[in-house]
Parts: structure tokens; sequence; C-alpha cells
């Protein structure tokens, strides 16, 4: 039996700005309105996180749109919202965000089984001279698959 997951959103920003070190999926406590609104694909994770009050963990700041059909029945697009994870993850997690510097992120939302999922990355914060390192190395990856290509192109004819 094969296990399908269809992405929502993903934040590409998270990349940018955080070294990922661990990830995590957590399920996500919603109302019928929000589970309704991401199946229509309205759902953004930029600047949103995670943060763990009395033993449970909260995903903050994550913008899941209006129901189009919602009426007076539809939700606040920003609430906090609770993530559903094992007592030994949360604990652990605990003792890694006091770490300074580290933060509890979504990379990713999408469906698994019919159920919302958020992949959730402990991440330390990036400075400016990494940001930069990772974009000179990206460019020569870049510049040398071009080279390659180019190659292969003069050699076939």
């Amino acid at each position: 039996m094969e296990k399908t997951s269809k992405d929502i959103a993903t934040n590409r920003k998270a990349y940018h700005d955080y070294h990922v070190l661990e990830s995590y999926e957590a399920g996500l406590v919603l109302t019928g309105t929000e589970v309704k609104a991401l199946r229509e694909g309205r759902a953004n994770l930029k600047d949103s996180h995670a943060r763990i009050k009395s033993g449970e963990l909260f995903l903050y700041n994550m913008h899941i749109g209006l129901y189009s059909h919602g009426g007076y029945a539809n939700h606040d697009p920003l609430r906090a919202r609770k993530l559903l994870l094992k007592k030994k993850e949360i604990t652990r997690l605990i003792g890694k965000v006091e770490e300074r510097g580290n933060t509890l992120v979504p990379l990713k939302l999408y469906f698994k089984d019919g159920k919302a999922k958020v992949e959730l990355a402990l991440v330390k914060g990036k400075k400016l001279y990494d940001k930069r390192e990772d974009i000179k190395r990206r460019d020569a990856a870049r510049e040398m698959d071009r080279e390659f290509r180019d190659r292969r192109v003069r050699t076939k004819y």
C-alpha cells in the first residue's frame, strides 16, 4: 500500500535563511473550513514559526486563507494552530530550542493519506557570509552544468 502525499505549500525562504539541523513530521489540529481552504491551496508558510508553550507545540503566523464557500463559519487566517508530535519528541525539542540560535520553522505543508501534515525543522540562523557562500556554490554548480552541456552538444555534431 503506497502512501500518497500532495504538497500544499513550501517555505523556500527557510532554506535561504537557516541551516536545517533536523526535521520532523507533525500533524495539525485544524477546523473544517481550514482543511477545505488547504485543499484549495490557500496556505502561506512565509514568516511562520513554532513555539513550545506549556508542554505543547504551536505554529504561529501560518496564513490559511478563507474558504471560498465558508460564510459565517470561516476561520481566523492567522490563528495559532496546535501541532501533534509524540511527547518524547516534544521534550527532545524543548532542550534543543533552548540552545542559543535554534528555532522551529515549518518547511512544507502537505496532505498525507488525507490528513494535513507539516514538515517541521529545527534550524539555526545563517550569517550573511554563509548566504553569500551558498550563492557562490550554486552559481559555480550552474556554470559547470552549463559547460558540460555545451561540451556534449559540441561533441555530438
